[in-house]
């Protein structure tokens, strides 16, 4: 018999770790929905043609793929059945994958339920991702996302809002000195024409976007084997800055990339979401580049100093994403929390809520079989008035009993005895606190209203 594993990258959650994690995610939902967006759930699949060529070609070696249902192989044409490439019988094999990010099958729904919807459309979005990625520190193959989304609006108050949001996020999970990283790829394609090199826009893009893993260095040498000559690349580093936002730091790149209007373009717009009144945790960072493909405007990444796990949310203006189902002129700015990052970064501090594992409030006791009836009925109004009831289900010894709620951090204990019941006066037992009182069914309930 195997022994029973995980595929590497993927894991099991514990009751304790899925409250913890509930922690996160209601903490950023309910922000969601003070800010008035409405949720939304998408498969877990999609038809390969909508995840395709929307991630950079880094992305897209990334998704998963699903073998087509049934005798897929009968399907391969011959030329193919002999071919040892890949590239070459995948399509025929293959139709689905397992969704990379949630945005895309956004602009998916948008897009078939456009006539349904009123724009500007806000919608949030919890639900797991995949990426066939080495699995390491902070990075899983299966991974959960926290979305936000505006679309169908090119007013940079929605990226203002999206900010707000990840200020109040952040202060509700306890990570009051998080940082964000901001910028816009304007100023990431003036930057190229700077260095007279703008048909290697897309190249520069995937190699500054590294800059955190190997350094200036190491970013010089991917841009010289894109095609940048020793001068180029140094122009570009010349644009590399990481310092806070605010008008000096604008002014200093201004200065810089005068001559290019996209520039300008990209830098007005940060100056425009300082309106959010957010400064002291903004970063003016000319290194962050966001890899994919469909961003198009400002961009930006939250992590926690110090915490080394990278990024924790990220996000960023896409103009046309949508465009590539059909719909055009459908501007779109989004933000996404990574649940399993933010659940790492709180647990190394060991910042989590003390009780968040609690899933009992009280534990009814039953003496013998005659008095399991009342234990059902006590506990049916404790949950009516809002106390997570259960009752044990053999008539054990009240040790043994007692045992069970400890090991399950069950604060309260109500022993219930042919005495108890018929006298009407029940012993509440408080079990962190070692002590216990007598209470009528009446004043025992009026303890447990909300």
């Amino acid at each position: 018999m195997d022994k029973p594993s995980l595929p590497s990258g993927t894991r099991d959650f514990a009751p304790a770790v899925m409250a913890r994690r509930r922690f996160i995610t209601g903490s950023i939902e309910q922000i969601y929905r003070l800010h008035g967006f409405a949720q939304l759930e998408t498969p877990a699949m999609e038809n390969l043609s909508v995840l395709l060529g929307k991630y950079g070609d880094e992305g897209d070696k990334l998704v998963f793929r699903i073998l087509n249902s049934g005798d897929f192989l009968s399907d391969l044409p011959e030329p193919q059945r002999a071919a040892p490439e890949a590239k070459s019988w995948l399509p025929f094999v293959a139709g689905k994958g397992l969704r990379y990010d949630l945005t895309v099958p956004f602009a998916r729904f948008v897009a078939m339920n456009r006539h349904l919807l009123h724009f500007p459309f806000r919608r949030y979005q919890i639900q797991p991702v995949w990426r066939a990625d080495r699995p390491q520190k902070g990075r899983y193959r299966e991974f959960w996302q926290c979305d936000a989304d505006v679309i169908g609006t090119r007013s940079l108050m929605a990226e203002a809002d999206l900010l707000l949001i990840m200020h109040e996020a952040f202060t509700a999970l306890g990570l009051p000195d998080y940082q964000i990283r901001v910028s816009n790829r304007l100023i990431l394609e003036a930057i190229a024409l700077y260095a007279g090199r703008p048909e290697l826009f897309r190249s520069m893009v995937v190699a500054i976007d590294k800059w955190d893993k190997i350094g200036a260095d190491g970013v010089q040498r991917e841009l010289g084997l894109a095609g940048f000559s020793e001068q180029e690349s140094r122009k570009v580093l010349d644009c590399m800055q990481r310092l806070p936002l605010d008008e000096a730091a604008i002014v200093r790149l201004e200065q810089l990339l005068q001559a290019y209007p996209q520039a300008k373009q990209g830098l007005d717009a940060l100056r425009t979401i300082l309106l959010s009144g957010l400064r002291a945790n903004l970063v003016l960072d000319t290194a962050l580049a966001r890899g994919l493909d469909y961003y198009t405007g400002c961009i930006f990444e939250a992590e926690i100093p110090g915490s080394g796990f990278g990024s924790v949310a990220s996000g960023g203006r896409y103009d046309d994403l949508t465009g590539v189902f059909g719909v055009k002129d459908l501007s779109g700015v989004g933000i996404s929390f990574g649940i399993d990052r933010l659940y790492d970064v709180l647990e190394s501090r060991s910042a989590f809520p003390a009780g968040l594992d609690i899933s009992t409030e009280v534990l009814l006791c039953p003496m013998d079989d005659a008095c399991m009836t009342q234990c059902f009925a006590i506990a049916m109004e404790l949950r009516r008035l809002g106390a997570s009831s259960e009752v044990y289900p053999d008539a054990a010894k009240l040790r043994k009993q007692l045992d069970h709620a400890n090991q399950r951090n069950i604060p309260y204990a109500i022993i219930v005895g042919s005495e108890e019941i018929n006298t009407g006066v029940f012993p509440l037992k408080h079990l962190a606190k070692g002590s216990q009182e007598m209470l009528s069914l009446q004043n025992l309930y009026s303890r447990f209203r909300s």
